[in-house]
């Protein structure tokens, strides 16, 4: 080797080792930057022939991960996720309130049961029937307020969700446009485009759970779990939302776009088809499919629990219960709504059960689960075609083997059992009045619908929004008295509607439908005491369940994140020893063009 070769080779050295030198100065300055992964360079010997003629700068290289950053993802929607989840659904917990705290919806209850208790002690007193509508008032404005800031939530998770969509357009525009440029500097594959792509890739994996596919040319392709091509390697998908300003408790999700009346995700792809990302359930982590299982579902479920608590009160009170007297079943004062139910054995020994539901006409699509479980069937008792016609059309559709039905007068209806298949009929008629004879009454109302509520499908289903409508009777208002008395022969100090309103929170079980969620799929048989110290107990469950999963899910993002930053993130102290390496090397190349130098002058002078 000439000293001109050694001369060139050391200058190859000094450049390579000036190129390591800077890649050390962008390592430490980056150090806390977000989304910056270490770099490293591998020097390449230079070869001519069969002699190394020096040294050239290697390709900078990213160390990253790339099974690590994929579970990185995943993590970080499935905390999204949880994360949602934990905040909603301690917020319901707190409408709620802490049991025994002023304010909270077990103290309202209590404090109603305890003004009929007294009631009970003490009938004749006008200031003791004041106090038990004063409680009553406060019970449903308590209910009300719960019901409105449920919907309130659900407004606020249809807005994250339009923030969501938007932000996600804007990652997904701005990593197509990243990954045009990674995929056109071949030469070059600058780290900081493929960290800055990795960047939105990773806040995107916030609202949604990504998978990405690497391919050849450096271009990445991104899906979600459920099958949805966001970014194709080329150009993205378009996502929108129709959000709706502000939701009620009929506001409900649907796959008929004449039913919905919630905002949904479409998906237009680049060759301009469209699809409903919902629907489909296309998107199963991260913050919009949180913030869509709380509008759609758990939300939902909680005003239904409202919906079923404020019926329990209002019919637990109103609904007189009738049953067949050698039988015959008399449903004088039958209305929309109210029921006559039909247990009985089929010819396998399979419990079953009919219910016969009063209505006005109107084509009703009931959901039976509103009744009872699979076993159930819901006969329509149209009461606009006359009572006669309405039992004959029942008994075309009844179905009972050996059971049929007869109108025996009036508003009578006989029940025949010649293979003596049925185990209990039980029926309810809602009454309308303050007087009348019987201690029923409707203490609680619903504002909305005309005053009374019978649990009538006519329209719509009465029972969706009834938290928010439930009032107290104004002609009980106007008149506390019938509180007490019923008839003309009732005395002021008469304690049987007194009892009658207590034991019909305290005591007698009602059914409540399986769609509150309190007991799987079955109906919850209970007191409406007990339904509504369930709904709190059954909230507060929610919440610390929630709480519990976000919690192990951040254990588990933090292990990843800190397996994923053993690997790409700076270490300064790493960074220092190096740079005292690359010292030394650029000291011995310099030494050698000095002492190449030397010689060269000493031949000179010769």
């Amino acid at each position: 080797m000439g000293l001109l070769t050694s001369l060139s080779t050391a200058m190859s050295g000094l450049r390579t080792t000036q190129a390591s030198i800077d890649l050390v100065a962008t390592n430490v300055a980056n150090a806390n930057s977000v989304g910056y992964n270490r770099r490293v360079m591998s020097p390449i010997q230079q070869v001519a022939g069969d002699r190394t003629i020096g040294v050239r700068s290697g390709e900078v290289e990213r160390l990253l991960d790339i099974v690590a950053q994929r579970q990185l993802r995943l993590e970080t929607a499935g905390a999204a996720y949880t994360g949602f989840l934990a905040q909603y659904t301690s917020q319901v917990d707190k409408m709620f309130g802490t049991p025994g705290d002023a304010g909270a919806l077990d103290t309202s209850f209590n404090d109603f049961t305890k003004a009929l208790q007294a009631l009970l002690s003490d009938p004749g007193n006008d200031s003791v029937r004041s106090s038990v509508l004063d409680a009553a008032g406060t019970l449903a404005t308590r209910i009300g307020q719960i019901s409105e800031n449920i919907q309130a939530l659900r407004s606020q998770a249809e807005a994250r969700i339009d923030l969501a969509v938007d932000r996600a357009n804007e990652l997904l525009r701005g990593i197509a446009d990243l990954n045009t440029r990674i995929v056109g500097d071949q030469t070059t594959r600058d780290p900081a485009l493929l960290d800055e792509r990795d960047r939105m890739i990773d806040e995107l994996s916030q609202y949604m759970d990504i998978h990405t596919v690497q391919n050849g040319n450096g271009s990445v392709s991104l899906m979600t779990a459920g099958g949805l091509t966001l970014f194709n390697g080329i150009a993205p998908v378009t996502l929108s939302f129709d959000a709706r300003a502000a939701l009620s408790p009929q506001s409900l999700y649907s796959t008929d776009p004449k039913a919905r009346g919630v905002g949904t995700i479409f998906a237009t792809s680049p060759n301009g088809a469209t699809m409903d990302v919902v629907a489909n359930q296309m998107i199963r982590s991260g913050e919009i499919a949180a913030a869509l299982e709380m509008r759609d579902d758990i939300l939902v479920q909680a005003q239904r629990q409202l919906d079923e608590l404020a019926a329990g009160l209002s019919r637990a009170m109103s609904d007189r219960p009738v049953k067949p007297e050698n039988g015959v079943i008399d449903l004088t004062g039958w209305q929309p709504g109210n029921t006559l139910t039909i247990d009985y054995t089929d010819g396998t020994g399979t419990a079953q059960r009919v219910v016969l539901l009063a209505t006005n006409g109107a084509a009703l699509t009931i959901d039976k689960a509103e009744f009872g479980g699979p076993n159930t069937r819901v006969i329509h008792f149209d009461l606009s075609v006359g009572f006669v016609a309405a039992v004959g059309e029942v008994n075309t559709k009844l179905g009972i083997p050996g059971v049929s039905l007869a109108h025996d007068g009036g508003s009578e209806l006989r029940i025949d059992d010649i293979a003596s298949t049925i185990k209990a009929v039980s029926g309810v008629v809602t009454e309308t009045l303050l007087t009348g004879g019987s201690a029923h009454l409707p203490l609680f109302v619903d504002s909305g619908y005309g005053g009374l509520f019978t649990g009538s499908f006519e329209g719509s289903s009465h029972l969706t929004g009834l938290a928010q409508r439930l009032a107290v009777n104004p002609e009980l208002i106007a008149d506390k008295q019938h509180l007490v008395v019923f008839d003309a022969s009732t005395p002021q100090g008469d304690t049987v509607r007194p009892q009658l309103l207590l034991d019909s929170l305290t005591r007698n079980v009602r059914s409540f439908s399986p769609l509150s969620g309190l007991n799987g799929d079955a109906p919850s048989t209970t007191t409406v005491a007990d339904f509504a110290r369930r709904i709190i107990e059954a909230q507060g469950a929610s919440a610390e369940a929630a709480a519990r999963l976000h919690s192990g899910q951040s254990v588990a993002l933090a292990a990843i994140e800190s397996r994923f930053s053993e690997t790409g993130s700076v270490n300064i102290d790493q960074e220092m020893a190096h740079l005292v390496q690359l010292q030394t090397a650029y000291g011995a190349n310099a030494r050698v063009m000095s002492a190449v130098r030397e010689m060269l002058d000493l031949l000179m002078r010769m």
